[in-house]
């Protein structure tokens, strides 16, 4: 994944590199002098991925590298994951899907979303994904955030992995609501729900989600809000 960093002010590219297994784009950002504001655009380029940042100068200046980067766990499988996964409201609820035992988090849940498939719009994968595991139509997914974990650990296949997982987040709405309903049957969604806004505290999720839901699900209804009023 190819990282772009973008001046909020002018709009002009200021960096440009290529994100490096198990590198945060947040603290690659700060490592050359800038905050990253928000996530701006994530597009293909050629084959591959392109993620463009909105930042601002950071104070102080650059900060030095958060860790040491070293060579790969002896007898583990490098792999780095770009994913993409979506706030997805309705009315009055969220999308959640519950993770299945193929994963390394059974019982929990998580946003709809996944691996991106090669060649394939991030946008488009949210859309993908929340048919295959919750059976909703999207209309058009906005991207708002990335967020990145870096973990050396057996996958549930058994499989010693170096697993960097780069998740491209986006906020969507589902204009027209059904009963959630895994179509994906056997993969790594268990069940799927439309969680009632008052109460999504109540549910049982993933670390990364719920942090992820802390951040950004109030101003995502505050604009779902705003456009329902608006086409009223």
């Amino acid at each position: 994944m190819d990282i772009v960093g973008l001046s909020v002010s002018s709009l002009d590219v200021v960096y440009r590199h290529r994100l490096a297994h198990g590198e945060d784009p947040r603290h690659a950002a700060a490592e050359r002098g800038w905050k990253v504001e928000r996530a701006l655009r994530a597009e293909l380029s050629g084959d591959d991925l392109e993620l463009a940042l909105l930042v601002s100068p950071l104070r102080g200046g650059p900060r030095r590298p958060s860790r040491t980067r070293s060579d790969s766990v002896a007898g583990a499988v490098v792999r780095q994951r770009p994913a993409a996964y979506g706030i997805v409201l309705c009315e009055d609820s969220l999308l959640a899907t519950e993770f299945s035992s193929l994963t390394g988090v059974p019982g929990q849940w998580g946003l709809p979303g996944g691996g991106i498939e090669h060649a394939e719009d991030p946008a488009h994968t949210v859309v993908r994904e929340a048919w295959e595991e919750a059976g909703q139509e999207l209309e058009a997914p906005v991207l708002i955030d990335v967020q990145s974990d870096h973990w050396v650990g057996h996958a549930p296949s058994g499989v010693l992995e170096d697993f960097h997982a780069v998740r491209l987040i986006y906020a969507a709405r589902c204009p027209r609501p059904k009963r959630a309903v895994v179509h994906d049957v056997g993969g790594t969604t268990s069940a799927a729900q439309w969680v009632p806004l008052q109460r999504w505290h109540s549910v049982s999720w993933t670390r990364g989600a719920r942090s992820l839901l802390q951040r950004h699900l109030d101003s995502c209804v505050s604009g779902l809000s705003a456009e329902f009023s608006c086409r009223s």
